[in-house]
């Protein structure tokens, strides 16, 4: 147990809790009566694999949060929100009952969850050019997020991938900054008209900033440009984030000119808090300050350097004692003021008012009806159908006949509910199989294509024959997330895939190549052998929304949200830098008929 931090809650010291106060009134009351102890818990992050409830009551933690693939078991809705209210009971228990604040990654649905509804990456959603969609698709995941539990999303990414190297491209709604400004309707979806109303969930802009023009693609690299494009290209989704009111914003991992954002005053506390007026809490990412040195190990002057650069609370996932013992010992050596603090505390505690987790703090089991609902799924197979790229479609080879055509579907992601969700859903990195309900892409074509129809499933491409009207390639990407999905090689198809393609070329039949994956691939030498080839980016678990296209029941309408490139050595390739891609930003064919 911490000392100083006894007391019982007396109707003064209780002012806080009163609803009918102002916020501010009962944000100060509160802080005025918060010991040292007390503030720097609610800076502390921790993850809930390393906490007890008893952890969260003696040392005051302000935050917990699930990692990519931290779960309860068994891994359902009602699962989530029982162990939700355990930690937030637990949270209740001390002296000024101040309630947690929980953290998740929830970027294309609630993607931790067996049973969610996964919607499509952020680049296939770029490609749709809908903001009222995303705007939906927010709400959606808030009611799904909230049935469960937790109260805080850290999404929307609006970064801008620049180099499709980056294992993070798909995160990006695109690569020029108008698209994910657009874009931060999620913002508005996620928090709803007010924090505080039914199902809001507080919305975080990341990753601030520069995450996406790192030198070569490379995750958690080194973002050589300067100022002047920093805020041309990689600043404005941020502000239109803020103008949509984004409660939190997250750091990057990334460096600027090789100062690491982590540690960098000037961005976090005179560009992002003061220029920019953003008045919600900043957030690290996951041991982000232990970054700022390049050495393993936080230090008391990463510790000092983060805190006095601007960073709210501080994502610590599992060395959280020791950040808080590194973190007093700074502020009481004079090296932390005070009013940074306070000023931390204030930005934490706003939000939680703000959100009325001192009135509502437990799950909101209403909504657990929604995780996974057949309206959720409704609206995720027509994101799906909309984020769909027509890139080429010789002699009309689609739409397929949905009457009685005779379909042969073939290649490693047409059946797999893993690979076509991609990196982030119910792990951090993804996984190939049946990993969570849904309907593959090969189920959508077989609900599609009639009674009348013959659909004929071979993964490897084997047995097919010149009896067929066409065959459908579904190749690509397998799951990966962040540094995992770097690049800085060949961006081509694997050796799986050329045999499948190589098959399916040999019967004579038309090939239409459904391409899953997180980014444009080098497909160009490929390309004259194909007969019609659909960016179908990472649709998620609504597969049908892809056939829906490849029928005709939907035309497709969806845009390049990157430009595609004719060869690797291409790379970085942007709209406006003078190269000759395959196909340029923006493009995107539909149907005649």
């Amino acid at each position: 147990m911490l000392a100083g931090t006894g007391g019982s809650a007396t109707a003064e010291t209780a002012a806080h809790l009163d609803p009918k106060r102002p916020v501010h009134d009962r944000v100060e009351r509160l802080l005025d009566r918060m010991t040292l102890d007390e503030k720097i818990g609610q800076m502390t992050q921790a993850e809930r694999g390393s906490v007890t409830a008893g952890d969260v009551t003696a040392y005051r933690l302000g935050s917990l949060l699930s990692g990519g693939g931290s779960v309860p078991t068994p891994n359902t809705p009602e699962s989530w929100a029982d162990m939700y209210d355990g930690f937030q009971r637990a949270a209740l228990a001390t002296p000024r009952r101040i309630p947690l604040i929980y953290g998740v990654d929830a970027v294309h649905g609630h993607n931790n969850v067996v049973g969610a509804t996964i919607f499509p990456h952020n680049i296939g959603l770029g490609a749709a050019r809908n903001p009222e969609l995303v705007r939906r698709i927010g709400a959606a995941t808030a009611e799904e997020v909230t049935g469960t539990g937790p109260d805080w999303n850290f999404a929307p990414c609006v970064c801008v991938a620049r180099n499709d190297r980056w294992g993070r491209t798909y995160e990006s709604f695109g690569e020029i900054p108008e698209l994910p400004a657009q874009m931060t309707t999620a913002v508005s979806g996620l928090q709803g008209p007010r924090l505080g109303g039914p199902a809001s969930v507080l919305a975080t802009a990341k990753h601030y900033v520069g995450d996406g023009g790192t030198t070569g693609g490379v995750d958690q690299g080194n973002t050589e440009i300067s100022e002047a494009e920093l805020r041309r290209i990689h600043l404005p989704p941020f502000q239109a984030a803020i103008r949509r009111g984004a409660g939190s914003v997250m750091i990057s991992f990334n460096s600027w000119n090789g100062v690491k954002a982590h540690g960098h005053r000037y961005l976090i506390t005179d560009v992002l808090k003061k220029e920019l007026r953003f008045s919600g809490l900043v957030v690290s990412d996951w041991n982000g300050i232990d970054q700022i040195d390049g050495q393993p190990g936080f230090t008391a002057a990463e510790v000092r350097t983060s805190i006095n650069a601007g960073i709210d609370m501080v994502m610590v996932p599992n060395d959280w004692k020791r950040f808080i013992e590194t973190l007093k010992a700074e502020v009481e050596a004079g090296r932390v003021p005070m009013s940074r603090i306070d000023d931390a505390n204030r930005r934490i505690l706003t939000k939680k008012v703000q959100l009325g987790l001192f009135e509502r703090p437990l799950a909101d089991r209403r909504y657990l009806r929604t995780v996974g609902s057949g309206e959720h799924r409704e609206l995720a197979r027509r994101a799906v159908a909309e984020s769909q790229v027509l890139l080429k479609n010789e002699g009309n080879v689609l739409p397929l006949d949905r009457r009685d055509g005779r379909i042969f579907v073939a290649g490693k992601n047409a059946d797999d509910i893993g690979n076509q969700s991609g990196g982030w859903t119910i792990t951090w990195q993804g996984s190939s199989g049946d990993i969570t309900p849904g309907t593959t892409i090969l189920e959508g074509i077989r609900q599609t294509a009639g009674k009348r129809g013959t659909v004929t499933y071979s993964k490897d491409g084997s047995g097919v024959d010149g009896s067929y009207d066409a065959a459908v390639a579904v190749v690509g990407e397998t799951p990966y997330a962040e540094f995992m999905g770097d690049r800085p090689g060949a961006m081509g198809l694997d050796a799986e895939d050329l045999a499948t393609l190589q098959r399916l070329r040999a019967s004579g039949v038309p090939v239409v190549v459904v391409l899953v994956s997180g980014r444009p691939l080098d497909v160009s030498a490929q390309l004259p052998q194909w007969n019609a080839l659909v960016a179908s980016w990472l649709p998620g678990t609504e597969g049908r929304g892809v056939a829906d296209v490849l029928f005709g029941v939907r035309k497709p309408t969806g845009k390049l949200p990157v430009t595609w490139m004719k060869d690797v050595g291409q790379q970085p390739i942007n709209k406006g830098d003078g190269k000759d891609p395959l196909f340029p930003f923006g493009y995107g064919l539909t149907y005649r008929r």
